[in-house]
């Protein structure tokens, strides 16, 4: 048996199967590059869902995660560490908000901002208590704990993981009528993706961020943002509510904020929602650690140059360009999607989006399915146009056998 093989039956034996990665094993990376243990190089077309924004072993992010390693990495939160003040100033800044609630994956900063409407809705709006009730769109993807999969309607993310937790209502996903109807005096916040990445990259219709914005205003209800994905320079922009003029009452933060380097997450929002918590009411022991602060450090500062959402935005362009260009010769039948992040729907009679992201492995290019038909495309920013022309000409001779 070949290296690869050897990896990959090892890690069936003793692993629970709950992924089912493409056949490839990867050894070292840099920038948009990834190389497998045989040597074989591999254009890296989906950046981590989002956490490597800035590209595998970004030097800039080594760095800060190389200096605060001799320092400390780890006080927990029953001390203060120097890192941690400027953290939460510098990302509520950036956030354009008062307060920061750091945490460690997505699903923990989804966790903390359930958590925090309901607290709020609670002590601030004057809900009864345990009747709080959090709208959410179909198709969302939040994460995998208990609470977040109660609200998913993704059967193989639901099935069988029950009994749910209570207290969300679902409707369709850029449907304003019905997010208004969903809304009652008992709702606390409407929880939504500016662009759902798991279910295909799709952007809602031009106006209806602004409506979920004037809705939630005129309601006395939080407007929670899950920007883990779409957020940090994905689409052009910092985050992806700007391309509707929109600022939500919570963001949601994760997968870029760590820079690909340390798991990083937090909710951000103004004194008035986040002060509700008081000592001892939520928490985790490496939430805000000083390794985690180094790198989000970096990581806020790098944005704040706007480099990054400039490529995006240029860069992007041009992918959609060239992806919709496929649109209507068969294998294409649909291309989604903002800045550098699409989703490609491809013709059955092409094969799976399985199918292709295997071939395009075998090519050099990986990319990842998604709802069997689809294929995301979401290559680091840091990549140069003639990688993504490479790419896409990957991809083109994939579709056209």
């Amino acid at each position: 048996m070949s290296t690869t093989a050897d990896a990959i039956a090892s890690a069936e034996a003793h692993s629970a199967h709950n992924y089912h990665p493409l056949p490839v094993v990867v050894a070292t990376a840099e920038g948009a590059w990834m190389t497998d243990v045989e040597g074989r190089r591999y254009l890296d077309m989906l950046a981590g869902y989002s956490a490597l924004n800035f590209g595998h072993c970004n030097p800039r992010l080594l760095a800060a995660a190389r200096k605060q390693l001799d320092r400390v990495t780890l006080t927990s939160r029953a001390f203060h560490h120097d890192r941690f003040a400027d953290f939460c100033t510098e990302l509520a800044a950036l956030c354009g908000k008062d307060m920061v609630l750091p945490m460690n994956t997505g699903a923990e900063a989804v966790e903390t901002g359930v958590k925090t409407a309901r607290k709020w809705g609670y002590e601030v709006k004057g809900v009864p208590d345990g009747h709080a009730k959090i709208v959410v769109a179909a198709d969302n993807f939040h994460g995998r704990t208990t609470t977040i999969v109660s609200f998913s309607t993704d059967h193989e993310a639901r099935d069988h993981f029950g009994p749910y937790t209570p207290g969300f209502e679902i409707v369709p996903y850029g449907d304003l009528t019905a997010l208004a109807h969903a809304v009652t005096p008992n709702t606390v916040a409407v929880l939504l993706e500016p662009i759902q990445g798991e279910a295909g990259v799709l952007v809602p219709p031009a106006g209806y961020l602004r409506g979920v914005r004037e809705l939630t205003r005129e309601r006395n209800v939080l407007f929670m943002a899950d920007e883990i994905q779409s957020g940090l320079g994905r689409t052009g922009r910092t985050f992806a509510c700007e391309h509707e003029d929109v600022v939500p009452d919570v963001y949601l933060l994760g997968k870029a904020l760590g820079g690909g380097v340390v798991p990083v997450s937090a909710v951000v929002a103004d004194r008035d929602v986040l002060g509700v918590f008081k000592p001892g009411e939520h928490g985790s022991t490496f939430g805000g650690n000083p390794l985690a602060c180094a790198v989000g450090l970096e990581v806020v500062a790098m944005l704040r140059t706007g480099e990054f959402q400039q490529r995006a935005a240029e860069l992007g362009d041009h992918l959609h360009r060239e992806l919709n260009l496929l649109v209507g010769g068969g294998a294409v039948t649909a291309v989604r999607g903002r800045g550098l992040w699409a989703g490609v729907d491809i013709d059955p009679a092409h094969g799976t989006g399985r199918e292709v992201s295997q071939r395009l492995m075998e090519r050099g290019v990986l990319v990842k399915d998604t709802h069997g038909a689809t294929i995301r495309i979401a290559p680091p920013l840091v990549i140069g146009k003639e990688d993504l022309d490479w790419g896409l000409d990957q991809l083109r001779a994939v579709l056209a056998t």
